[in-house]
């Protein structure tokens, strides 16, 4: 594993291990858990994240993780393990979890776990093709630098701005939860890269 990987792999391990994450006791209907898929490509590190089909229940179009539903009887982190191979068929062996994130609460009032993970080199993407249109590899310098996130200020809650966060990627926009999530994450686990 490159030294960079080992770096920002070990620096979230330890950061989310000291993090007490926030978590959701009630005022969800249900349960979900996302993968946060980190892995180094080109000398780069990158988020990898997909786009939903125009064929899936919710959210259609738009940019996400990969996740879904808890099944009666796992664990949030194995859900995301599990959606994660059947949605892009990444399998357990190439992952390495780096630890769990805050609850957040969707639109549809489902009760959203994201969990970090570094994923191992050689792995192979399969997308599932009714749930994902496309899969992007995104360099985590998008979202390091400042000049890059659109914040739509709208209003404001107890002095501070409460709108929508937003990146744009090529012709994608990354949005809603997706965006809200990553916004969070690097703001309680900053992370300095060159150049960045």
């Amino acid at each position: 594993m490159p030294e960079e990987d080992i770096r920002f792999s070990e620096y979230i391990r330890g950061r989310l291990a000291e993090l007490t994450p926030r978590r959701l006791v009630d005022g969800y209907a249900r349960q979900a858990a996302v993968l946060m898929p980190f892995f180094e490509q080109d000398g780069e590190l990158r988020l990898l994240l997909t786009r939903r089909t125009d064929e899936v229940e919710t959210h259609k179009g738009q940019i996400s993780f990969p996740g879904g539903m808890r099944e009666e009887g796992e664990t949030l982190e194995r859900t995301a393990i599990r959606e994660t191979f059947e949605e892009i068929g990444i399998s357990q062996d190439r992952m390495e979890i780096l630890g769990k994130f805050h609850d957040y609460l969707s639109i549809t009032n489902v009760r959203v776990t994201p969990f970090a993970a570094m994923l191992r080199q050689p792995f192979k993407i399969t997308p599932q093709a009714h749930e994902v249109a496309e899969v992007l590899r995104i360099p985590i310098s998008l979202f390091l630098d400042p000049e890059r996130l659109f914040i739509k200020k709208d209003f404001i809650i107890e002095g501070k701005i409460a709108g929508d966060y937003s990146w744009f990627y090529g012709t994608h926009r990354i949005w809603g939860l997706t965006a809200l999530i990553i916004h969070d994450f690097f703001e309680a686990l900053p992370y300095r890269i060159a150049g960045v």
